[in-house]
């Protein structure tokens, strides 16, 4: 079962990022890797459920810019209440952005100190902050919904039709609910978008990655970064939209 391990997203002063994620969302850090142009951080809720998706935080060295792009959408947390949530984010001087009342009382978005949203859900499920989802735009949707679901084994388990774009939401059939799903927006005007380079990858795990990686390619997946170019530790390949998918080891 390829569960979806994190999100990864760049930012341009790591500090900065780690005091807001863990000042604002009581996130934790999980683990760091340092190298010599870059640095990442893996950060996530204390209570972070065994199958949940944490958040890493790339950093560059050369201090390089970004753009954001629109082929990314954000990444979501869950809350027990939207309202109370977005209340105790403003009250700790997040900006506000969009609060629960210009999103139908349902949900709420602010953002991050690189720009990149979060949506902020009510969710009976997963610790509080815990990652949701994250969304992606696609050009194509019975084409995007292929790929997860055959080259992944994902299923559909949330759609939602609107009058200018749909929904759809997919993990492993068998994921807990605390598991990270996708969600891919489709708007039906036909637009096409950029990737920017502010957003980097979702990431899948498996128990071993050589066969999963072969598994892919069989399935006839984007050969992008095979396990080999990335000395057998993980493997990246694209959906149809050009989003990177990194298969990481549990």
């Amino acid at each position: 079962m390829l569960t979806l391990d994190h999100t990864m997203m760049r930012v341009e002063d790591l500090e900065a990022s780690l005091d807001w994620y863990q000042e604002h969302l009581d996130y934790e850090e999980k683990s760091r890797w340092e190298a010599d142009t870059f640095t990442n951080v893996f950060l996530g809720p204390e209570d972070v459920h065994e199958e949940g998706a944490l958040l890493e935080l790339t950093c560059n060295h050369d201090d390089r810019t970004y753009t954001h792009g629109d082929a990314w959408g954000h990444i979501a947390v869950r809350v027990e209440d939207v309202y109370d949530a977005y209340e105790e984010l403003m009250d700790a001087g997040v900006e506000d952005y969009r609060d629960p009342d210009s999103c139908g009382g349902s949900y709420a978005f602010v953002k991050d100190p690189d720009g990149h949203e979060i949506e902020i859900v009510e969710r009976d499920h997963g610790a509080k902050w815990s990652l949701d989802h994250t969304m992606l735009r696609v050009e194509d949707a019975d084409k995007a919904i292929g790929w997860f679901t055959r080259k992944l084994d994902y299923e559909m388990f949330r759609r939602s039709e609107h009058s200018s774009f749909a929904l759809y939401f997919l993990k492993p059939r068998d994921a807990a609910d605390e598991a990270m799903s996708v969600e891919l927006t489709y708007n039906y005007d036909g637009r096409s978008y950029e990737l920017g380079d502010a957003w980097g990858h979702v990431a899948v795990s498996t128990d071993d990655l050589h066969d999963t990686w072969e598994s892919l390619m069989q399935r006839n997946a984007e050969d992008y970064r095979d396990p080999e170019s990335c000395d057998d530790r993980y493997a990246f390949t694209k959906s149809p939209d050009g989003h990177e998918v990194e298969i990481v080891r549990e």
